[in-house]
């Protein structure tokens, strides 16, 4: 008698993907609501700039840093443990330092975020000063900085799962911190709170999720980090490599936080509406970042870690995830931007979320989407130099993206703001001095019209991000690969935006909860079909399933 197979073991970037797909749901759900009950308003700025300190500090502290510099040392500290002879709790000796740390980094920076609030709200967004929306900022960047801590700790817990190859929880675990905020909202819902009531009610809830998200992972990780103890060591190498790696990816992440704030701040001197736009489209703009880019990154930087002495075999296996994730950062981009408006309309259309609104999100989300592509091929690439125990390089390039997204964003902002969009579209411009800070906010209440500063900053970003990929692949050496990896399934992208621009006008008028699923479905069809014609192996990323779906159906 034969024994039963044992069911195949999901791989690591499927198992990120699902997770990732997971926490990504909930997120859409949660602005879902939360677009109806604050939309772009000044309550929406408000809350959007808040935002800015957690998002800062996980960034800054959390998951880019950690991938840079603790997972590489601590899945080779693994490796040494399982071998003949290994230390089997010194990995966890080395977490809890970490862990150890970050606390008491976090837990500083908190206290000077809460006392410190108005100060930094002024550096964020120097152009609400005086108005309705800055003190509302200040009350909520105090409430958001309490789960700032949980945020990067979760990020830890993250890096401490992926080394060991546990992949979904981690990233399934923002499910709760978006749970947590959707029921605020429903409280705040119920309650009928105004739309400060509102904005206050998303940041406690912003904080209780930071905790929950925490929560979800810390059992697991304890588990696996045999030995774990929250206290500092010296004399560690494990520990002197991961403070020589931190460093420069704290300065890596820091310009491109640099480079949010600048926006943020830009956009603070256009019309109400900006900041909340940016803050929405961005939402939209990293879901396919987050879903196939993060996804394939991170389950791979372990694996590339480990080949760091074998330069062709890393280079090898750099080629096949850029392949892998290019093809799904061009077929989102087609999406974005040949019905960027059907999927804005669908998710966030609704209660104080205007029709022109809608248009503005898909300009922005629109405009990010040219430059998607090269930020997905960059994460891989990153996390190439990363494995090398390259963190210096693609720091400074980071700082070329930065400044190559504020000359771009600050050059074409100004003019495209004075251009005025109404929920059939263009209606006019403005004069040279009819500036954004010009249109009284009662005017844009009463004309449902945007301004279109916005769509300049995320040109900004799409040139900056194509910059960045270029000086990446020229550092690795790679830029034929990177080509090749781009081109490859350029045709059935153009095939693609051609016939969804064209189905989009043949469903003109329908609902846009019947319109927007066909559209982007068909889309998806005829990239996948028209790259799988082409010869493009990744269309069997998508192809197999269906076949699996029909064959499963037949039986």
């Amino acid at each position: 008698m034969t024994e039963p197979k044992r069911p195949r073991r999901a791989s690591g970037p499927l198992l990120v993907a699902l997770g990732i797909g997971a926490s990504r749901l909930a997120g859409l759900g949660r602005e879902t609501v939360a677009s109806r009950l604050l939309g772009n308003t000044a309550a929406g700025d408000a809350f959007a700039v808040a935002m800015r300190i957690p998002n800062m500090l996980q960034n800054l502290l959390g998951e880019g840093v950690l991938s840079a510099s603790f997972v590489p040392v601590y899945s080779r500290l693994l490796d040494d443990a399982n071998s003949e002879g290994g230390d089997r709790e010194d990995p966890g000796r080395v977490a809890g330092a970490v862990a150890a740390a970050l606390m008491t980094i976090v837990g500083l920076s908190v206290v000077l975020i809460w006392t410190l609030a108005r100060p930094i709200t002024f550096v964020l967004a120097p152009g609400i000063v005086g108005d309705e929306r800055f003190d509302l900022a200040v009350s909520l960047v105090r409430i958001t900085a309490v789960g700032t801590g949980f945020a990067v700790l979760s990020a830890w817990c993250l890096g401490v799962l992926n080394s060991h190859r546990r992949f979904f929880v981690s990233y399934a675990a923002p499910v709760m911190w978006n749970a947590v905020q959707v029921g605020a909202l429903v409280v705040a819902w119920i309650l009928v709170f105004d739309l400060d009531g509102v904005a206050r009610a998303l940041a406690w809830g912003v904080a209780g999720g930071g905790l929950a998200q925490l929560l979800v992972q810390l059992p697991l990780t304890v588990r696996l980090a045999r030995g774990l103890r929250l206290r500092w060591i010296r004399g560690h190498a494990g520990l002197r490599e991961i403070r020589r790696r931190f460093g420069p990816a704290v300065l890596g992440r820091g310009v491109v936080q640099v480079s949010a704030f600048l926006d943020q701040i830009l956009a603070t001197l256009l019309a109400t509406g900006a900041i909340a736009a940016l803050f929405r489209a961005q939402i939209l703009y990293l879901l396919p970042v987050s879903l196939f880019a993060m996804s394939i990154a991170a389950a791979e930087l372990p694996e590339m870690s480990r080949l760091a002495d074998d330069p062709v075999a890393l280079a090898h296996r750099t080629r096949l995830a850029m392949r892998r994730v290019a093809f799904w950062m061009l077929m989102t981009a087609v999406i974005y931007v040949a019905a960027g408006d059907l999927v804005v309309g669908l998710l966030f259309e609704g209660g104080v979320f205007g029709s022109a609104d809608t248009v503005l999100v898909w300009f922005v989300v629109g405009t990010y989407a040219l430059g998607l592509p090269a930020t997905g091929v960059s994460r891989v690439l990153q996390n190439a130099c990363y494995a090398r125990g390259d963190t210096a390089g693609p720091a400074r390039i980071a700082a070329i993206r930065v400044a190559v997204a504020a000359a771009v964003g600050t050059v074409v902002m100004f003019p495209l703001d004075r251009i005025v969009v109404g929920p059939d579209g263009l209606l006019g411009a403005a004069d040279a001095i009819g500036l954004a800070w010009a249109l009284p906010a009662a005017e844009r209440a009463l004309d449902d019209v945007v301004r279109l500063g916005a769509v300049g900053l995320a040109l900004g970003s799409a040139v900056a991000a194509w910059t960045e990929i270029t000086l990446l692949s020229r550092r690795l050496g790679l830029l034929d690969d990177v080509r090749s990896a781009l081109g490859t399934p350029a045709t059935a992208g153009a095939v693609s935006f051609a016939a969804t621009a064209a189905l989009k006008l043949l469903v003109e008028g329908w609902p846009v909860i019947l319109s927007a699923p066909l559209v982007a479905t068909a889309a998806v069809l005829v990239y996948t079909v028209v790259a799988h014609r082409s010869g493009v192996a990744e269309a069997q990323l998508l192809l197999q399933p269906l076949r699996r779906a029909l064959w499963t159906s037949r039986d």
